[in-house]
């Protein structure tokens, strides 16, 4: 599927006449970071035969978690009980709906005229190359906004041998693509991703592969530092903790000495490995290595954790002559994490913001699982195997139908 200019293809816009015949699809993405839901109505269309898709950024909307919300979230992802378990599972699609519901109601249109809602749901857990588990009942969004779901994207992939993560190159080579050389979207949700995209001439010339991987932590280490040391925080705002702190350098190199850091991609990662033991494990090093280390020393070592695995993983895996690294994610917020990974990738390449060209970062996982979606209501595959590791191309995602779109079985 080729496309054109993304600047042609992906805006921020009310409806208009000219996106009469799109296909509108609501993302929906909560992250590892467990900072709340985003949810973005984006509309479709094209991409038939020669003809390049289009995508239209119609509204973007973010709800945050409450705090006894987090903490069920959090709880869930080192062991509940059964009818916790039961009950969140629900629940979150109760908040996934609302969300959905708040986005249409943002862009102005018609429900009769969105085509699905597109949920990637909540990672629970995630064991690379067996299984992977996300939920936020599929059934409850379908029921409360009486529209079509697709949802549990990441298991198709891993169930043909592949990670199942990451998903969103499918996005990033096709909607995201540079004019020309090669250009590294990296994600700094609660874990980091990264996607490496050849420009239309690099493609031209020969057939190069797009190629993905978890590079580590984003901000999950980072907020977790933060929510145990000074928990009337949620994350360190602005970066000023991080900021008025320095590194404990001899912990980071600890710490980057672990294998899934030099481990080869196709590979990916989630809390499973950066949970709060990690967190406290952190902490307690931090505080050995420097007595006396401060809120912002720690803070500070976690910020550098994050951007050092981000400069070793390009300097071990990426082997594209990559232009520019466009961050995205909540840490592309964080100028403290920004300042650190220019420093970690100083001389390779230049680093910016994906909100300096695109749209607002916090929405593009969104908006790529609404494209995930939109592929699977056109019977297109929504994996990258040479990301993943799969064994082939797949149609992700399961289909939860709208009751009052469907005739009822005669009797």
């Amino acid at each position: 599927m080729s496309v054109a200019p993304l600047r042609e293809r992906v805006r921020e816009a009310p409806a208009g006449p000219s996106d009469a015949g799109a296909d509108l699809v609501v993302g929906l993405m909560s992250g590892t970071s467990l900072d709340g839901i985003s949810a973005a109505v984006v509309g479709f269309d094209g991409g038939e035969g020669a003809a390049p898709p289009r995508c239209t950024l119609r509204a973007f909307v973010s709800r945050p978690y409450t705090a006894e919300q987090r903490r069920r979230l959090t709880a869930a992802l080192s062991g509940v009980t059964p009818a916790e378990y039961c009950r969140l599972n629900f629940d979150l699609g109760e908040w996934l709906a609302g969300a959905a519901d708040e986005a249409i109601a943002r862009a102005g249109v018609s429900r009769s005229l969105v085509r699905a809602v597109a949920s990637h749901g909540q990672t629970v857990w995630h064991e690379p190359g067996h299984s992977t588990w996300q939920f936020g009942e599929s059934a409850v969004i379908a029921e409360r906004t009486g529209l079509d779901v697709v949802s549990d994207f990441r298991v198709r992939d891993v169930a043909a041998g592949g990670q199942g993560a990451p998903l969103v190159p499918i996005a990033d080579a096709l909607l995201f693509a540079p004019d020309s050389g090669w250009r590294a979207l990296q994600n700094l949700g609660g874990i980091g991703n990264v996607t490496l995209v050849p420009g239309r001439d690099v493609a031209a010339a020969r057939a190069p592969s797009v190629r993905a991987f978890d590079t580590g932590p984003g901000v999950c280490v980072i907020d977790g530092v933060v929510r145990a040391l000074a928990p009337d925080l949620v994350y360190d705002v602005d970066g000023r903790l991080a900021g008025a702190g320095t590194a404990v350098a001899e912990v980071v190199d600890e710490l980057l000495a672990a294998p899934y850091f030099a481990s080869p991609p196709p590979k990916s990662t989630g809390r499973e490995l950066f949970d709060a033991a990690y967190v406290a494990r952190l902490i307690d090093r931090c505080r050995a290595a420097r007595p006396g280390a401060r809120i912002e020393d720690v803070v500070a070592t976690a910020v550098e954790l994050t951007a050092r695995s981000i400069g070793d993983a390009y300097r071990r895996f990426v082997s594209e002559p990559v232009r520019e690294v466009l961050l995205s994610g909540g840490g592309a917020r964080n100028p403290a994490l920004v300042a650190a990974i220019g420093r970690a990738l100083a001389g390779r390449t230049v680093v910016r913001t994906f909100d300096e060209v695109y749209f607002d970062g916090e929405a593009k996982e969104a908006v790529a699982f609404a494209f995930l979606g939109w592929l699977h209501l056109t019977g297109r595959p929504g994996n990258v195997p040479a990301a993943t590791g799969a064994g082939g191309p797949r149609v992700l995602g399961k289909l939860t139908p709208a009751a009052a779109r469907h005739s009822p079985v005669p009797a």
